[in-house]
This record gives structure tokens, C-alpha cells and sequence, in this order.
């Protein structure tokens, strides 16, 4: 019963002349009262089939006059050279069997007029139906460029003898600001969703030095903009002994990896999405440069963004700040009272902390965020009673400290952004298989 060939094999030359079998789903159909013309669809790639009564007999003939769109059928022919037809082949039918039919009075509901509805932007019918609408060629190539991301990443990491490691989804403590929690009912107690693998990564960071994740992370944020989804692919990284420059260095280094990766893998599907092959080399091939906080907020200024000294970057002044720039460029030494009290003070300036953003161009913004550690027991518990955090859920990092600190870093990688930003997507719904936002939690 398992399948044997696939279309893009036939596409691809592999069995020009011979009689095969493909299963797949009708993605067109047209004909007449002799001939019927079906485009058949797989996940590789689509092929038109002749089949004609002659040749079929009456009762296949009928039935797959009356089969309609994604209906899923075998077929067995002869290919045929015919650079006429889509991929430059076409199967000759000569018997083939419904395998699922679809009810004429329940028609696939995912028509070319829904999709040019949705055109620069998903429609709620299409999300209320994404089950069925991941069979479009345009998710698709979304999915598989999405699969090729995560096989770039876990390639980088493990290329470079780090440790695939796991954390709880169940935590104590926040990563990120508490407002973002997701609270949730555990046994009497109150639990959240985890925001982050870094707080549990630090604790092994003493075991195991170089360690990586890829893991769903939660926010409960009300953002409805083109990159928020309040459940998300997080890539993850700590290190030893190192600093917010090395840690840069990875951060580069990850994601000129995966545009590398996508371009060798995927270029067929980038290109189907209309993505400029150029640009996403680019981002492959060239250095990422550096720009510390002041100066870029000098230069917001200076492009009229109302913005003061110790703000973080919203996503509308990240856009602005991003549109000239050609490549991403890192944002280092954030004020010290713009972070979290896990990114260390700068020992030259401690006004200022060793941290980092990665702003990809073309108005993604931020795709990575990360720095150095605050490693010493004592500027940890300064840190904490400087922000007023309670210290209980955290005495197990500040134990990370106590035996034994040492210099280290991380990052965190928005994959689904990553994904939105090389794949050239409107939104971030469109790279992750069922979007959740925060007036989303179906299908």
C-alpha cells in the first residue's frame, strides 16, 4: 500500500516511458463526453492525466467525470514527455480507482475565489478552515521551507557538538514580563506556560557548556500584528564561557545558516512564493553589522520617531529604524533599566547592559534577542532586589551562581519569524500550520 513514486519523481525525468502507479488528490478536472483532463496533486508537485473512455472503459470514465476537487484517486499510465503540460509531463491513463470521493453536495470548500479573496492578508473563512486549506500549493511551500528552517537549525547547533536539550513547559517564574504569563490550574497551585527554556538552560549550562533547543514558548499578548502569535517556535542556545559578542557571533551565524539552507533546499518553493532569490542570498552571504542602543535612537529621532533615551523598541519604531537597512543589523547595550535583571550590566558603563537584538530588514524587525548573562551570585541578587522579583521562584538560578558561576550567554530565535521573514510572508499565520493568537485557539 506504500507509495512507490511521486510526482515530482515524474517531473523530474525519472520515468519518462514507463507505466507507473500515483496516488495523489484532484486539483483540477475538465473534459468532455471522450476525454478528461486531471490535474493530480501530491505533495511534491502536480501532473495532468489524459484519460479517455477508449482507453478506460465506461464505468472508471464516468466516475472520474464525476469526481470532484481533492478527491483522492490511484492512477496507472504511461508517461509521456509534453512540454505543453505543467512540469513538461503528462500521465496517459489507462485505469484508475476513487479512493475517497467527495459528496457533490458538500464541494471542497477552498476555492480560487476564497484564496484571491485573501489575497495580502488571510481571511477568517480560510483560518476557520485551515484544516483544508494546508492542502494549497502556497501552504505547501510554506510548510516545507518551514521544515527546512528547523533542519537548519538543529544542523547548526549539532554541526557544532552542542547538546540538544529540553525544559519544563510548566514553570514558576517568568523570563519576560509577568503580564505576558499564561496562568494555569496546577494540582491547588498556580503555574504558567513557559516564555522561555533560558532560565532551566542556565541550570545546565555547568553540565553541558554548549546546549540548544527548539521548543513551543507562550505569551499572552493582545498583539494582533503581522508577527504576534501567543503560541510559538522558540530557538534556544546558552553557552559557556563566553560573552555577548560570541553570543553574536552564533546568532549570525544560525541564521546566515538556515538562509544558505532554504536556498539550497527550497529555492523551487521560494521562488513559487515570488521571494527575490537575491535578497535571501544576501542575507546569507554578507556580515550582519553592529549598533549600540544610543545611536539608534539618536537616529529615530532624527527621523522624527518620538522615542526618549531608555525606551525599548516597539515593533512600529523597530520598522522605521529597519527600512534602509540591507541586511540585519544587531542592536547591542540596551539602559540597564529597559531589561530584564538576567542581562549583565556592561563592567565599562553598568548604565548600560550586555544584551543584543537581531532586527531583520524589509519591516520584520526583531528576530532574535539575547546577551550575556548575569553570572556572579552577588550582581544577581542585586539585580533581583533592584527590580523588586521575588526571589523564591528563583533560587534555583541564583544556586546556577553560587557553585561554581561563570561567564555564559544565550539567545532566543522567533523560528515562526524567521520563517515569515526569508519566506517573504505578509503575516506570521501563514508559516505555522494552526496559528494561535489571541482570539485564536481553533481548529
Amino acid at each position: 500500500m506504500e507509495k512507490d513514486i511521486y510526482i515530482g519523481d515524474v517531473q523530474s525525468g525519472a520515468h519518462d516511458g514507463q507505466q507507473i502507479v500515483l496516488k495523489g488528490w484532484i486539483n483540477r478536472t475538465r473534459g468532455s463526453n471522450k476525454i478528461r483532463f486531471i490535474v493530480l496533486r501530491d505533495s511534491t508537485g502536480r501532473i495532468q492525466c489524459v484519460a479517455k473512455r477508449a482507453d478506460v472503459g465506461d464505468d472508471t470514465f464516468e466516475a472520474l467525470a464525476g469526481a470532484l476537487i481533492e478527491t483522492s484517486v490511484i492512477m496507472t499510465g504511461v508517461v509521456n514527455v509534453d512540454e505543453r503540460s505543467e512540469g513538461g509531463h503528462e500521465l496517459v491513463v489507462d485505469s484508475a480507482t476513487i479512493v475517497g470521493p467527495v459528496n457533490p453536495e458538500n464541494p471542497f470548500p477552498i476555492t480560487e475565489s476564497a484564496m484571491a479573496n485573501a489575497e495580502g492578508g488571510e481571511t477568517e473563512f480560510l483560518l476557520d478552515n485551515r484544516h483544508l486549506y494546508l492542502r494549497t500549493a502556497r501552504m505547501t511551500q510554506m510548510l516545507k521551507i518551514r521544515s527546512s528552517v528547523f533542519g537548519a537549525i538543529h544542523g547548526y547547533f549539532r554541526g557544532l557538538d552542542f547538546t540538544e536539550y529540553h525544559a519544563p513547559n510548566f514553570v514558576a517564574g517568568a523570563v519576560e514580563g509577568g503580564s505576558t504569563l499564561f496562568e494555569v490550574p496546577y494540582f491547588g497551585r498556580k503555574a504558567y506556560l513557559t516564555q522561555s527554556w533560558q532560565l532551566y538552560a542556565e541550570a545546565a549550562m555547568p553540565a553541558l557548556e554548549r546546549l540548544y533547543t527548539i521548543a513551543p514558548s507562550f505569551r499572552a499578548e493582545k498583539s494582533r500584528t503581522r508577527r504576534h502569535l501567543t503560541e510559538f517556535w522558540h530557538a534556544e542556545m546558552e553557552i559557556a564561557w563566553a560573552g555577548n559578542e560570541d553570543v553574536m557571533v552564533h546568532g549570525e551565524g544560525v541564521v546566515r545558516h538556515i538562509a544558505r539552507t532554504l536556498l539550497d533546499e527550497r529555492s523551487d518553493e521560494l521562488a513559487a512564493l515570488g521571494r527575490d532569490l537575491d535578497l535571501v542570498a544576501r542575507y546569507a552571504d554578507n556580515p550582519y553589522p553592529r549598533i549600540r542602543y544610543d545611536e539608534a535612537v539618536e537616529t529615530l529621532q532624527g527621523m522624527g520617531v518620538d522615542i526618549e533615551w531608555g525606551q525599548d523598541l516597539d515593533y512600529s519604531k523597530e520598522k522605521v529604524l529597519t527600512q534602509d537597512f540591507e541586511v540585519p543589523h544587531f542592536l547591542t547595550h540596551y539602559p540597564r533599566i529597559a531589561k530584564p535583571f538576567y542581562h549583565r550590566p556592561d563592567p565599562d558603563d553598568p548604565k548600560y547592559v550586555l544584551c543584543h537584538d537581531l532586527l531583520a530588514p524589509e519591516g520584520y524587525g526583531e528576530i532574535i534577542g539575547g546577551g550575556e548573562r548575569t553570572w556572579s551570585e552577588t550582581e544577581i541578587l542585586e539585580r533581583i532586589e533592584e527590580e523588586g522579583t521575588p526571589r523564591e521562584p528563583y533560587e534555583f538560578y541564583i544556586d546556577v551562581r553560587k557553585y561554581g558561576g561563570v561567564p555564559h550567554g544565550g539567545f532566543g530565535l522567533g523560528v515562526d519569524r524567521v520563517c515569515s521573514w526569508l519566506a517573504g510572508a505578509d503575516h506570521i499565520r501563514e508559516v505555522i500550520p494552526f496559528p494561535r493568537d489571541s482570539r485564536r485557539v481553533t481548529p
